[in-house]
């Protein structure tokens, strides 16, 4: 009958994420993609072990739109030097896991997971410095206004 609340756990879902993404600094975005991303090559790994080649394709294309359309679309050019150099390793993670996909090797897929891991391991520690900056704002502000 209503289509929008067949699956009530999925909408949950769907309006968290909503929720999340609009009350986000846009470091925390750049995690969720890395995040969203390497979820997303599990999920290509374990469709690939299952034999499942359709799902793997669509995890792997979900995870190369994640990385084309997500994070070197937020690539920023006055980012010099680091920006041309994160720029050429989503290349790299590009061809890898379209290399990993046609020959069905784990391996591939594998190493662009552990690249995001590193890469999102920076941008972790600039979200946490992130927000103890805004944290600290925060209390000034309450402090002056008291």
């Amino acid at each position: 009958m209503f289509a929008a609340y067949r699956n009530p756990a999925r909408a949950y879902a769907g309006v968290a994420m909503e929720t999340s993404v609009a009350a986000a600094y846009p470091v925390d975005l750049v995690v969720l993609l890395y995040e969203g991303a390497m979820e997303g090559i599990v999920k290509a790994i374990a469709h690939m072990r299952e034999r499942d080649f359709a799902a793997k394709g669509k995890a792997i294309t979900h995870v190369i739109r994640i990385i084309d359309e997500g994070l070197r679309a937020s690539l920023d050019e006055r980012g010099g030097d680091l920006t041309n150099q994160l720029g050429d390793l989503y290349s790299y993670m590009t061809v890898r896991l379209l290399q990993g996909s046609l020959k069905n090797d784990p391996e591939a897929l594998t190493e662009v997971r552990n690249l995001l891991l590193d890469l999102k391991g920076a941008w972790d520690e600039l979200a946490r410095n992130t927000h103890a900056g805004t944290q600290a704002v925060q209390a000034a502000t309450a402090r002056m206004q008291a």
